[in-house]
């Protein structure tokens, strides 16, 4: 958090120098990606880095420091993602990448779920058929284990028709996000999963359970692919209800950026354990704090 402006600790001035020393002392850092590296426009296409975002990939690859991008986002699978992110100059493997989609499939073999569900593209059904899981589209009255729902803006009637009746019949219900929003170069613009799920829900009245971020889920499935332990990963986003809670209830480092979704008051009405540890104003700011002890 934002500390005395007289506070000094070399670029970190004006903030917590004890936070400044963890920023330091971390292994690995998860990303978001809209608001936070890029922003992009409403169909999650044309994506522009901001500011400070691939130089601070590169130095941390420099140093040894493991790095992950953790989006909301289904629109593409994770593979492709990243590509997409090479594309625009990040240097980012295919593995690097995690949606909900990464996280949806780990819960669903957890829970011994074979035939899933998919409201949504590639981006939602890959993951979840990369991990031997049978997929199966929003049409008809199929038996299945789960519905899983992620970015799908070409839904119709029969998409919710086919995802209530498999929710009547016992399926489990997994939406890839509940956030209202995401952020874009056009200012903020609504996702898909909270508005396919809030239809479902009210016709069934099974509330569907967020496998995205901010839920464990999703947090176990990224420390787990970077190998580190909570206590050793600085969690980066924009969105004052996603990455911050997430890392505070995880255990991990929390930062928030004011690139985004978010701004700079947008903690001040919680109490000080609910507030993340640093707060930048983008990447650019965080690449120099991080730079501040080297």
């Amino acid at each position: 958090m934002r500390a005395d402006p007289g506070t000094e600790d070399g670029v970190g001035c004006g903030h917590d120098p004890a936070a400044v020393a963890r920023l330091r002392e971390v292994r690995a850092f998860l990303l978001d990606l809209d608001g936070t590296l890029v922003l992009g426009d409403r169909r999650n296409h044309g994506l522009v880095p901001l500011p400070g975002a691939v130089e601070l990939v590169d130095v941390l690859h420099r140093d040894g420091v493991r790095v992950g991008v953790l989006t909301n986002g289904t629109a593409r699978p994770p593979a492709a993602q990243a590509a997409v992110l090479r594309g625009i100059g990040f240097d980012l493997a295919d593995d690097a990448v995690l949606t909900p989609a990464s996280a949806a499939a780990e819960v669903c073999l957890r829970a011994g779920h074979s035939r899933v569900m998919a409201l949504g593209g590639e981006g939602v059904s890959g993951p979840l058929a990369d991990a031997g899981i049978e997929v199966l589209p929003p049409e008809g009255r199929p038996k299945v284990d789960a519905v899983f729902v992620g970015w799908f803006r070409e839904f119709g009637m029969e998409h919710l028709e086919a995802a209530a009746n498999a929710v009547w019949d016992g399926a489990a219900f997994y939406s890839a996000s509940q956030s209202l929003f995401f952020a874009t170069a056009d200012g903020r613009a609504m996702g898909t999963s909270r508005a396919i799920c809030a239809v479902v829900k009210d016709l069934t009245g099974v509330r569907p359970t967020t496998v995205g971020k901010p839920s464990a889920h999703a947090l176990r499935a990224a420390r787990d692919r970077l190998g580190v332990r909570s206590r050793e990963l600085a969690v980066v986003g924009d969105d004052p209800e996603l990455e911050v809670p997430m890392a505070l209830r995880g255990g991990a480092f929390a930062v928030a950026v004011n690139s985004g979704t978010g701004h700079a008051g947008s903690f001040d009405h919680l109490e000080a354990r609910r507030r993340p540890q640093l707060i930048v104003d983008g990447v650019d700011e965080l690449l120099d704090l991080y730079r501040s002890g080297g």
